[in-house]
């Protein structure tokens, strides 16, 4: 299984040197945006991020996509993804938290349907270029990841290139059981991120967590190392 960290606010450059140095596989940026803290915006983290690396991929976990025009997202995917030499995955979702869509002005209870127009347009825009009746000259994108549960998990499989289950919010049991559903549906590429570290946690009890979502069948985990947790302490789990 494929060890991967979530980027945290700071020295963004010297953290993504350091992961992969350590040994991880994957890096990848968070997005919150209305919560009283501050992350940084997703794509200048990954940018930064693939200029200090070579090896490790590079994602989203997740974007939220109705809060986006699908152009610019477009732009800045296909982007991201010529400068880190083919080393971006993009994991998209409708969101989950109202005040990020507050303080753009865009509605939260309508996200899901937002969700599907824009991701029609960004599967669109990849495809040929085409983009509101012009052309953008871009062909190609990078693979989508879909950020979800429930009855979606299906969808993942079925309609993207992979699933990203959140560890934060699901325990290991409910994740275990829900990948048997993507596989079942033929489900490639699975990721469980989020998975928190605090400066207290047991490396034991973790190395026994992250053990049990490789059993359960996952291909990626990913662990979120809090601003106050020293990297040394993720270290230990390579």
């Amino acid at each position: 299984m494929r060890l991967g960290a979530l980027l945290t606010p700071g020295n963004t450059a010297e953290l993504a040197r350091a992961l992969e140095g350590e040994g991880f596989d994957t890096i990848w940026a968070a997005q919150a945006m209305g919560r009283g803290f501050m992350m940084t915006d997703p794509f200048i983290a990954l940018s930064v991020a693939a200029g200090v690396t070579d090896r490790v991929e590079l994602g989203t976990a997740i974007l939220q996509l109705p809060i986006y025009n699908a152009t610019d997202v477009a732009l800045k995917a296909v982007s991201l993804n010529q400068v880190s030499g083919g080393r971006f995955l993009m994991g998209l979702g409708a969101g989950s938290t109202e005040s990020d869509f507050q303080i753009h002005r865009e509605d939260f209870s309508g996200r899901f349907s937002v969700f599907e127009e824009r991701l029609s347009q960004l599967r669109e825009t990849f495809a040929d270029g085409s983009a509101n009746g012009g052309n953008i000259g871009i062909s190609g994108g990078p693979p989508l990841f879909f950020g979800t549960w429930g009855k979606n998990v299906q969808r993942a499989a079925t309609e993207f290139d992979g699933w990203i289950a959140s560890g934060m919010h699901r325990s290991p049991e409910q994740c275990a059981e829900a990948i048997q559903g993507y596989r079942a549906a033929g489900g490639q590429r699975a990721v469980v991120s989020t998975i928190r570290i605090m400066p207290d946690t047991d490396l034991g009890e973790m190395n026994d967590t992250l053990a049990g979502y490789a059993e359960a069948g996952f291909d990626d985990a990913v662990v979120m190392n809090l601003s106050d947790t020293e990297l040394s302490l993720i270290r230990g789990l390579i």
